[in-house]
């Protein structure tokens, strides 16, 4: 049975900070931010291969841990995964300190 290509859908670079574990999003700057509205969204998969290699050699210089992409929503560059949306938005609870 052939392989049936699946239709690119846009995606943008997220990783987490090396020293803070901190959410990340590849910027169009070619840097890194904790806000998903400054994401480069790769349109093609000839730009997310090039996203994800930058991403990739940020990894290698101890920037960042484990980039990968992720599929957005076009028109609103949002995650379309709930885990990612999460991961946009930050904790689903509160967090409370130990007094």
């Amino acid at each position: 049975m052939a392989k049936v290509n699946k239709a690119f859908r846009p995606v943008a670079i997220t990783a987490n900070d090396l020293r803070s574990g901190r959410v990340l999003y590849r910027t169009f700057e070619g840097g890194w931010a904790p806000d998903v509205a400054r994401a480069e969204i790769a349109r093609d998969p000839a730009r997310a291969d090039a996203l994800l290699a930058a991403a990739k050699a940020d990894h290698d210089r101890g920037v960042v841990v484990e980039p990968f992409a992720i599929s957005v929503d076009p028109v609103t560059g949002m995650p379309v995964a709930l885990r990612e949306q999460i991961r946009a938005t930050g904790p689903t609870v509160g967090i409370e300190s130990e007094h």
